[in-house]
């Protein structure tokens, strides 16, 4: 027989993120009473009036099973002060909850609601505290509602608040009830699958012209996940309908509503009919366009340029070679300029020419890379300034009323960069979107310098645009080949040229940088790994454990990325009673592991702090790829602390963790754009298509000062030989010829 129970919750025992399930303490007339049920949003301190009834648990004892609850309003003075002194409100402990009741008595609730500036009258808050008290308070009603409307449409806890913080109280129900299919493209985490299944809930029927097209635009969204700019027609065509399970003519029909909509783009080159999400067909459009405006000849002549650089070259004590020279006779000459090498080839070198020339010309140079350790590397080799493409681009966060925040770069076509040349390092990994931010602010007339090595893996996002720039044949490219007598001595990077010209490499272990210790059980690896990691390695090159850089190809398996993070976090961050620590949907961090984002995130708050502790510089932005170290666990606060490699300090509440992983072991392609002073690679096996000498050479690529391989000799041979890739479906070098022709 069902009862009802009303009085505080005392303490959440535990709570299950995904579905709701909660065991609570209720304090009900001075009685504890263990409350167990799906409770979506709940805190610490609230009034419950809950109807179930008593079970026995055979190992729990008697419990409440909860089948309906409500959250209702503390009624009384004292009721409101346990709620507020609870924590349920951030920033309000017990001494702050009993001045604000003393001072409101019954009207506490009613002024925190509707005049919570009112608050900066008690002793203890600020007119910005109080503000924040009152955005709380209001939150909480707002969102609690929210995750309640939510759920009827099988939307766990955690996904709720993420819908409710991505669109906002005033457009997260349109959202869902008119375009679920939405959810899925703007929310990471959530699939097709879980949007299709609430589409399902709110009445879109199995075979709709509607479920059809989003179904299209979905797969096309996958693609550029996966690095593709367009689909083959035929691919599209057959991968939407075996996710959809409907029929390919349906599908056809569809794609030539969504060409109508303009939602979609289908080009037709060597009669491959292409079909692109049409935002990306026109981002490649706009970017052949840009960099062909920027492409401007000028008449220096050679000689006096060559008289020039003698000069620095006097000055400098040095002496460039022939192509060095040319590259910054190229650099003046042309508005736009394409420098590509592979390791040891005096990139940087040539970079330093090319800022030195320019310097004594009276002009102003900037310098900009992907991620903040290739700008901070850039940094150290040119000795000057060199920031990340997001921070030089000034990005901002800006609040609507109606969408909510949205990030802008405060840098672009009618706030152009003040600089009147431009150096971009590690071209390889900018995909078009970061691209076309980029070149709307570059004004015409500023000389533009890409720097890249074209063999390196293409970006994460979508796009190859250092290669589609180069082989479209459009633009001045000066290829640097010569390796450089100090190179000479790395057999790293004497490994690497070999490896990228599919030539075999020495593996006698008689190098002093470059080996291979050869095992072939994955436990016997798994040990000697960790003996590296730990002592060997560091003392080898006078790093720390951390410095030391795990690289694999692949995520699973039991040298992929996610048992090598377990296996290492054990090892080199084990687990005492110091070190706080949270699981998160089976994913365990702890206070001083080492962390990757994974993903941009450009609403993230940082700071970069003093050693006091004292803020510096802040802004807003947390990017894929950025690195860093658990500072400190919250288990109050319910966030987790990052210190990433450049400084930047973050605070992560637990709901965001999905965006971070352990970093002890790192798939290659994220490591692009990075330096290591060591790398070990565990290499047994995997798919052939993962395994292949582009994987192979960028991987040995990140190691400055040691490459470690574990594993069988006939792995690295057979991915040296393995000279395929996985094809990205790109348009931007058609692009580039359509409108220069």
């Amino acid at each position: 027989m069902s009862e009802v129970l009303e009085g505080y919750i005392e303490k959440i025992i535990f709570r299950n993120d995904e579905n709701g399930y909660t065991v609570l303490s209720l304090v009900s007339d001075d009685i504890e009473i263990i409350c167990v049920g799906s409770f979506p949003f709940i805190s610490e301190g609230e009034y419950l009036s809950a109807k179930g009834s008593y079970i026995n648990h055979q190992t729990y004892g008697e419990q409440f099973q909860v089948e309906e609850y409500e959250i209702k309003e503390p009624e009384d003075i004292i009721a409101v002060e346990k709620y507020l002194s609870s924590g349920a409100i951030k920033g309000i402990g017990e001494v702050l909850a009993r001045r604000i009741v003393k001072k409101f008595k019954s009207e506490t609730l009613y002024i925190m609601e509707t005049q919570p500036e009112r608050l900066a009258e008690i002793k203890g808050i600020s007119k910005r505290m109080a503000r924040d008290i009152g955005d709380q308070f209001y939150e909480k009603r707002e969102l609690r509602d929210a995750v309640l409307f939510l759920a009827q449409y099988g939307i766990s806890n955690t996904y709720a608040v993420k819908i409710y913080n991505t669109y906002g109280p005033k457009k997260y129900q349109e959202v869902v009830k008119n375009n679920p299919y939405q959810i899925a493209e703007d929310i990471p985490g959530i699939g097709f699958k879980t949007a299709d299944e609430i589409a399902a809930k709110v009445g879109i029927t199995y075979n709709s012209d509607f479920r059809i097209q989003a179904g299209i635009l979905y797969v096309l969204q996958r693609a550029s996940t996966e690095g593709h700019v367009y689909l083959p027609k035929e691919i599209l065509i057959n991968k939407t309908a075996a996710i959809l399970s409907v029929e390919v003519s349906n599908i056809e029909n569809n794609l030539n509503s969504l060409e109508i909509l303009k939602k979609i783009i289908v080009n037709i080159i060597n009669n491959e009919e292409q079909v692109f999400l049409a935002v990306n067909y026109y981002i490649e459009q706009n970017i052949a366009q840009m960099l062909s405006k920027l492409n401007i000849r000028y008449s220096l002549p050679t000689d006096k340029i060559e008289e020039r650089l003698s000069i620095i070259e006097e000055t400098q004590d040095i002496e460039y070679d022939d192509l060095q020279k040319q590259a910054v006779i190229d650099s003046v000459q042309n508005g736009l300029l394409i420098l590509t090498g592979g390791p040891g080839t005096g990139k940087t070198t040539t970079i330093n020419a090319i800022i030195r020339f320019f310097e004594r010309e009276d002009l102003d140079v900037l310098l900009a890379a992907p991620t903040g350790r290739a700008a901070k590397r850039m940094e150290e080799t040119t000795g000057h300034e060199a920031k990340t493409i997001h921070r030089l681009l000034e990005i901002n966060r800006i609040s609507g009323e109606l969408d909510g925040d949205r990030v802008v770069f405060d840098r672009n076509e009618h706030n152009p960069l003040e600089c009147d040349v431009l150096i971009i390092d590690e071209m390889s990994m900018v995909d078009i979107h970061i691209l076309h931010s980029l070149l709307k602010a570059v004004s015409i007339g500023t000389r533009l310098i890409l720097v890249g090595d074209v063999n390196q893996l293409p970006s994460v996002g979508p796009g190859n645009v250092l290669k589609d720039i180069i082989s479209s044949n459009r633009f001045s490219v000066l290829k640097l080949t010569k390796i450089y007598r100090q190179s000479f001595e790395s057999d790293i990077i004497q490994n690497a040229h070999k490896i990228n010209a599919g030539e075999q490499i020495k593996l006698d272990n008689k190098s002093k940088d470059f080996f291979l210790l050869r095992r072939n059980k994955v436990n016997v690896i798994l040990d000697i790994m960790i003996t590296l990691v730990k002592d060997k390695i560091p003392r080898y090159i006078g790093a720390t454990s951390f410095d030391v850089q795990v690289l694999t190809p692949m995520r699973k398996g039991e040298l992929g990325v996610e048992n090598l993070n377990m296996v290492l976090q054990d090892s080199l961050n084990p687990k005492t009673k110091k070190k706080k620590e949270i699981l998160f949907r089976n994913h365990l961090f702890r206070e001083g592991d080492k962390v990757m984002q994974i993903r941009n995130n450009y609403q993230l708050d940082w700071e970069i702090q003093s050693s006091f502790g004292t803020m510096i510089e802040k802004g807003t932005g947390v990017f894929n790829g950025d690195m860093g170290i658990i500072k400190e666990i919250n288990e109050f606060s319910e966030i987790v602390i990052v210190e990433f490699d450049d400084g930047k300090v973050v605070e992560y509440p637990n709901s965001q963790l999905d965006e971070l992983e352990l970093a002890y072991a790192i798939t290659i392609h994220k490591s692009q754009g990075s330096e290591y002073p060591a790398v070990i690679m565990p290499l047994l096996s995997g798919p052939r298509l993962l395994m292949n000498r582009n994987l192979l050479y960028t991987a040995v690529t990140r190691a400055r000062n040691c490459v470690i391989i574990i594993g069988k000799e006939e792995t690295v041979q057979d991915m040296i030989d393995n000279a395929s890739e996985q094809r990205r479906y790109t348009g931007l070098k058609e692009r580039i010829r359509e409108f220069c022709n």
